[in-house]
């Protein structure tokens, strides 16, 4: 039996090194990327402070067996549940949707939360039924318990988060032996709905989500505002940042505020923009990095229900880190998924580094020398 301080000591420095110096870096993007506008002031500030209130979780959540969170997890999932309902009751509308609560001075954002607790539910439920997993009954019994969250988060609406909870599940699924057959047979249904839908205009999306659709495969040349002028000046300042950049805090387009949406879901064009290929690569290249460490220790780990929860949570940030890119660069419609770590958002800096403090917890107890479960 190990004790505390010999548990500690297999802490995953580089791990945390890497997501400490991209949250780090985050801030200080966010902070050129305001652009000294004054309604956006406080903004790194504030990122400041949940980045704080993160490495506090963060450790607080490596201290605590993982197993203990295993029987925590019915406990959360109701929680969040509940706090998806009464964002749809009561949350405070931005952008055309009601995604976040006021309470007091600070609004939060229960999807951010709800990422986090659907890998713990799926990991829960896969892990105890691995081997009953091509099983259809086993299949449809997970869909409702994803539906069970995914629901309330889609008619926020906030069908960026509700694909991620999809995208979750499928993929935990696929990782806990879902036959190849299986995969092929649910993969054809999906697209046949997809069809249909798309055949009658998506009727259950909102108009501004429908819009998103058509900007992305019919976009308006001469569009001056909204989510096509935005993708167009993402571009420019991808393509103008050259090699090396045009500096922290230099970039014409940042700074002269061409590019509208900066400091959340189009960060990833300011750091083309002020850091160059170069600086894109080396981000990039630590997220791969976080992202590898993560499946590295799922694969390592004693169970099935912590290698579930870290190849999740890597899932999680390796879809994110795709599709903000693919978004940035127009080979995908607008999202609104943030890139980890790096782009303003206090729920989402939280709630990764929550993640992050899983996967530690998961390394931290896992016997280096047995085979894993």
């Amino acid at each position: 039996m190990l004790n505390t301080k010999d548990i500690w000591k297999r802490f995953d420095f580089p791990l945390f090194a890497a997501v400490l110096f991209l949250s780090i870096f985050g801030v200080a993007l966010i902070s050129s990327a305001i652009a000294g506008n004054p309604t956006l002031a406080n903004h790194p500030q504030r990122q400041t402070v949940f980045l704080l209130i993160g490495l506090v979780i963060l450790f607080i959540t490596a201290a605590i067996d993982y197993h203990i969170w295993l029987s925590l997890t019915r406990p959360f999932y109701i929680v969040v549940a509940l706090l998806l309902i009464l964002v749809f009751v009561m949350g405070e509308a931005r952008f055309g949707a009601a995604r976040w609560l006021q309470i007091g001075t600070e609004t939060i954002q229960p999807a951010e939360l709800a990422k986090i607790v659907a890998i713990m539910a799926f990991a829960q439920y896969f892990s105890a039924h691995i081997s009953q997993i091509n099983n259809w009954k086993t299949v449809w019994q997970s869909l409702l318990l994803a539906g069970g969250i995914a629901l309330w988060i889609f008619l926020q609406p906030d069908l960026k988060t509700t694909i991620v909870i999809a995208v979750l599940w499928f993929a935990m699924l696929w990782i806990s032996g879902w036959k190849t057959k299986n995969v092929f047979i649910f993969a054809g249904i999906v697209i046949l709905l997809f069809a249909v839908f798309a055949a009658l205009d998506f009727p259950l999306l909102a108009d501004y989500q429908r819009e998103r659709i058509t900007n992305f495969f019919n976009p308006d040349p001469e569009a001056r505002y909204g989510d096509t002028y935005n993708v167009d000046q993402a571009l420019i300042s991808i393509g103008s940042g050259g090699w090396f950049g045009q500096g922290y805090g230099q970039g014409s387009q940042v700074q002269l505020r061409f590019l509208k949406i900066r400091h959340n879901d189009f960060i990833f064009s300011v750091l083309a923009h002020e850091f160059g290929f170069v600086g894109t690569v080396i981000v990039l290249l630590l997220l791969v990095f976080v992202i590898y460490r993560c499946f590295a220790i799922a694969a390592k780990a004693p169970d099935a229900y912590g290698a579930l929860l870290a190849y999740g949570f890597g899932i999680l940030m390796a879809f994110q880190t795709l599709v903000n890119v693919g978004v940035n660069m127009r080979l995908l419609p607008v999202t609104g998924l943030t890139l980890p770590f790096i782009s303003y958002g206090g729920s989402s800096l939280v709630t990764l580094l929550l993640g992050i403090g899983l996967v530690e917890n998961i390394h931290m107890r896992t016997d280096k020398k047995l085979p894993a479960a």
